[in-house]
């Protein structure tokens, strides 16, 4: 399994958060080359041999054309993508602003959407081109105060079934739907002024009764990136500790 992903060229966004670290460094290690792509500068600090960082938008159609010809130019042609960028919105529906609403659709379904169609052309050239979106269980059911982060993870489902039927067989396309993860993803929450008993009780609220790591994640991205799911396309895979089976 160390090496399963030698001879593959990745390109994951939203790659400087904790989640997309994660990513990249198990897909690294698995012997990927990776193009790692954030907004955040941060994301430079990635930069090692098979890591080739990338500061770009993913709402910016010019940054997944970057993306693609930057993984051309340092390791070939891609065939793996992980459409991970995302925000966040803690907020009910009539707190929400139109501003937060458009940045959320733009950046969690218009960015996936942008480098998909980008991606797409490389990734038929291997035969075997592979997606992996990161939805949520906010996708998949509705949840308190997160209208905006629920409709945006459930445009990413669908995204994810109907590039998984349009492109195959030649590119296998499919979603992680995360619980909770203990990335800074979670600050809104621990931010809050109960937040100690907010944080135990998202913690309970998953049948396993903890809140998952980026790394334990990140293996089930591994798994749809590599070919040991070559019969899985279109699906939706729950990494959530039993929450949605409740």
């Amino acid at each position: 399994m160390s090496a399963e992903l030698e001879g593959s060229v990745a390109i994951v966004t939203g790659a400087a958060g904790g989640l997309g670290r994660a990513i990249v460094a198990l897909l690294r290690e698995r012997g990927a080359q990776v193009v790692a792509e954030d907004l955040d500068p941060a994301v430079e600090e990635l930069a090692a041999d098979g890591v080739a960082p990338l500061v770009g938008d993913v709402t910016d159609p010019d940054t997944p054309r970057a993306a693609v010809a930057l993984a051309r130019e340092r390791f070939g042609t891609p065939d793996v993508l992980v459409n991970n960028a995302a925000r966040f919105l803690l907020k009910p529906t009539g707190e929400t602003t139109v501003e937060e609403w458009d940045l959320l659709m733009a950046t969690n379904v218009r960015g996936a959407f942008l480098h998909a169609r980008e991606a797409l052309p490389a990734l038929r050239e291997s035969g075997d081109g592979r997606i992996v979106n990161i939805a949520s269980i906010s996708g998949l059911v509705g949840l308190d105060a997160q209208t905006a982060y629920c409709t945006t993870k459930g445009a990413i489902v669908q995204l994810t079934r109907q590039l998984a039927i349009e492109h195959a067989p030649t590119v296998r396309v499919n979603a992680v739907a995360p619980g909770a993860i203990d990335t800074p993803f979670m600050d809104p929450v621990r931010a809050l002024p109960d937040a100690e008993e907010t944080m135990r009780a998202i913690a309970a609220s998953h049948p396993l009764g903890r809140i998952a790591s980026p790394d334990e994640v990140a293996e089930v991205v591994a798994f749809l990136a590599s070919t040991r799911s070559r019969i899985v396309t279109g699906a939706i895979v729950a990494a959530d500790g039993g929450f949605t089976a409740q």
